[in-house]
Order: structure tokens, then C-alpha cells, then sequence
């Protein structure tokens, strides 16, 4: 079969329905482009965008980015206050493209002792190989100085810590590591661009797990490292040369989420307060982790460096051990038993505190932390539903705490 032009059906399918221009409106989203190959009118102009590609974000192959992923770049940059932005598959591949772009073999770089578990994971198990030496610092900050030695290239912190939530005066680690051309970068996901902007304390890099809140509804896997300009070539080029890429599918999916990403932040940041201080004033809770709480150890430079808080609790029991948290824990009904956090539901988890920290005491009272994140969910409800799991514990787990 052929039409007018003489070309056959199979030619024309081909080439059938690639216009994405139309009349009328304009659409309030993005397009989702899917694309592989891009096509040039002429060699010379496929010539001229591959030379343009390492220090101008051009259309020129999939692995390169789409109009979609740029996009996403784009909203991520901005809440970020930062240069220019690289997507990943998930936030931990963020987190290993850093290390593997700004760190060679013979460095050293020193992490925070409050890190994420799975970085700890990536250090022993994929630095050391590359002959990349790291060693872990207080959480705080406070021994960075006695910890960095003539071959330090990078100090990675969280802000604030994975589940305890302590936070470091990111200004002073700046100043620390730029007086040493030390690179600094920083962990990101818990105030997301917006409760936290590392980059506008003095950080390089700042990395985000889009998993979490930026996407908002658990269905998404990605992680973002945003950058000064200075700490930019080495990122992009080190990306392109790797072939990092994420799904324009995904990149839609969270710049979708990213439209509600502040009135879900403060949805989550007033539910989470009202059950912190719950928490905190029950007899069988030994101690709540919250920075938004004023007893809290860095709710100081909570106050002075953060624009608000999100959906995460932790609490130790007054009963020490694991069995009681897992009483507590299988006994709630509307919190899903699960890692992640940032979507719409509410979750819980646990960890051995020795487990998760290594400076400083690993066996401290009530070692074993339950973390919730708080949801949508109406808070009467959630308070509800801890006040019958806390219930389930034996009378002497009620304890005055110490």
C-alpha cells in the first residue's frame, strides 16, 4: 500500500505522528518525552551539539538527557540554589557518583559518623577497592580537624543525621574544608531544598534522594546532586563518560510530586510535631528525637540554619532492647512497617544505635531506635493507634527515664 507520494505504509509509520506541536493551549505539565536517538537536519549540526555537550545542556542522545530529566534539573536546581543538576537512578547511586567523581585513588575522605547505613556499606565495600581511604567523624562535626590528614579531598555529611537527626554547624565544616581545598557535600534529602539549603551554608555538593518527599508518593525510585559552578565540570563530565541516565517516566513522576512538595512539607512538619510531643511526654518513651522539639541538642542551629521540619520522629523505649521496640512495632495498625520515608502514609522502622554509629559511645541508653515518619494522616488517629501499641509493653517498661 502507498500513498500519493509513492511512499509505502511501513515508511510512513515510521514517520507518522512525531510532531508534538498542536493548536490551542498550552499543557500546565511538561511533555514526557521518551527518546533514545536524536535526529539532526545535517551532519554539521550533529557535529556542532556534540562538541557543545560537555559544558551546555543540549538534546543529543538519551544518555545525555531529555527534555523531561531537564526539566526536573531545572525545579531541583533551583530549590537547591545551586549551579546545575545531574539525575540518578537512586539516591544511593547519587551518593556513589559523588565519591567516585571527586575522589581517585590514594585520597581520602571523611564521612559522618550519622551517615545514611547504606554509605557505610559503600565506603567499606567499593572505596576500598578503589584504594579511596575514608574515615568516620562525630556527627557534630567536632573532631574534623584532629580526623583530616594531607590526602583529605572531601568531608560528606548528612544534615541532619540518619535517625537521630543531630545536626552540625555546616558553616564552620565549610570554612574547614575550603581553607584546605577540601570539597564538602552534603546530604540533603531531609529538608529537601526546602528546609535546608547546604549550598547557601558553604557546601560544594549537595545530594538528595527525589525518592522521598520530592516525589511525595512512593512509587518512584531517584536521587539529584546539585553543584556550585566550580565543583560542576568534574560531576557532568564524570556522568557522561559513565552513561548515567534516569527514565523520563520517573523524572515526570517527580516533577509532578514536586508541585505539592511545600504544602506536603508542612502537612507532614505539623502532624510529626503534635506526635514528637506526645511522644515526649510518655511514661514508657525514654527520649524523643525531633530538632524542632526545644530540648532537642541542635535545636539551636535548627533555629538558625533550617526553614521549618518534616514528617520524621524517632523515640527510644524507657524499656532497653530489641523486643520491646518490636512489640511496639507490630502491635500499630496505620503505620506500615517499612524503610524509605516522604510519602503521603505513615511508616515505622527500628535500628541497634551501635549499629548505625561508631564514634563516640555505640551502647548508649536505650540503644535501640524506633523512627516513625508521619504522614497525612489524621494525628488523633496515629496518636491513637501508639497509645495502644505502647500499651502492649509490661508495666515496669514505664520506667522514670534516665
Amino acid at each position: 500500500m502507498t500513498d500519493p507520494a509513492g511512499k509505502g505504509l511501513a515508511t510512513r509509520l515510521v514517520a507518522l505522528g512525531r510532531s508534538t506541536d498542536s493548536p490551542g493551549g498550552r499543557p500546565v505539565n511538561p511533555a514526557l518525552i521518551r527518546m533514545s536517538t536524536a535526529l539532526f537536519d545535517s551532519v554539521a549540526e550533529m557535529r556542532d551539539l556534540r562538541e557543545r555537550r560537555d559544558h551546555e545542556r543540549v538534546v543529543t542522545y538519551g544518555a545525555r538527557g531529555t527534555p523531561t530529566a531537564h526539566a526536573l534539573e531545572d525545579v531541583i536546581t533551583a530549590l537547591e540554589g545551586g549551579y546545575r543538576t545531574r539525575l540518578f537512578p537512586t539516591g544511593l547511586a547519587a551518593i556513589a557518583q559523588v565519591f567516585l567523581s571527586y575522589l581517585a585513588p590514594g585520597d581520602h575522605v571523611l564521612i559522618t559518623d550519622s551517615v545514611y547505613q547504606p554509605v557505610r556499606f559503600l565506603a567499606e565495600r567499593l572505596l576500598t577497592r578503589f584504594g579511596i581511604r575514608f574515615d568516620f567523624f562525630a556527627a557534630d562535626g567536632s573532631d574534623v580537624l584532629v580526623r583530616i590528614t594531607p590526602k583529605t579531598r572531601l568531608i560528606y555529611q548528612e544534615v541532619p543525621g540518619s535517625f537521630a537527626f543531630e545536626l552540625c554547624d555546616l558553616p564552620r565544616l565549610a570554612g574547614i574544608a575550603h581553607a584546605r581545598n577540601i570539597l564538602l557535600a552534603a546530604d540533603n534529602t531531609w529538608g529537601s531544598g526546602v528546609l535546608y539549603r547546604p549550598l547557601e551554608l558553604g557546601a560544594d555538593i549537595s545530594i538528595m534522594a527525589a525518592t522521598k518527599y520530592l516525589s511525595g508518593h512512593s512509587d518512584v525510585m531517584m536521587g539529584s546532586v546539585t553543584t556550585t559552578a566550580p565543583a560542576w565540570p568534574t560531576l557532568n563530565v564524570t556522568c557522561d563518560t559513565m552513561g548515567v541516565a534516569v527514565s523520563p517516566d520517573d523524572a515526570w513522576l517527580v516533577l509532578r510530586g514536586c508541585r505539592t512538595l511545600t504544602t506536603r512539607l508542612a502537612a507532614h512538619a505539623v502532624h510529626a510535631l503534635e506526635v514528637a510531643r506526645w511522644l515526649a511526654a510518655h511514661p514508657a518513651v525514654r527520649r524523643v528525637f525531633h530538632p524542632a522539639l526545644p530540648g532537642d541538642p541542635g535545636h539551636a542551629l535548627w533555629q538558625r540554619d533550617c526553614h521549618g521540619s518534616n514528617g520524621l520522629v524517632t523515640f527510644c523505649l524507657c524499656q532497653d532492647g530489641e523486643a520491646a521496640a518490636v512489640t511496639v512495632i507490630d502491635a500499630l495498625e496505620l503505620f506500615g512497617i517499612g524503610a524509605s520515608w516522604g510519602g503521603f502514609e505513615s511508616l515505622v522502622t527500628f535500628a541497634d544505635r551501635a549499629e548505625i554509629r561508631s564514634v563516640g559511645e555505640p551502647a548508649a541508653p536505650g540503644a535501640v531506635l524506633v523512627r516513625l515518619h508521619i504522614g497525612l494522616e489524621d494525628p488523633a488517629d496515629l496518636i491513637a493507634d501508639l497509645t495502644q501499641a505502647l500499651d502492649r509493653l509490661s508495666p515496669r517498661s514505664s520506667n522514670p527515664r534516665g
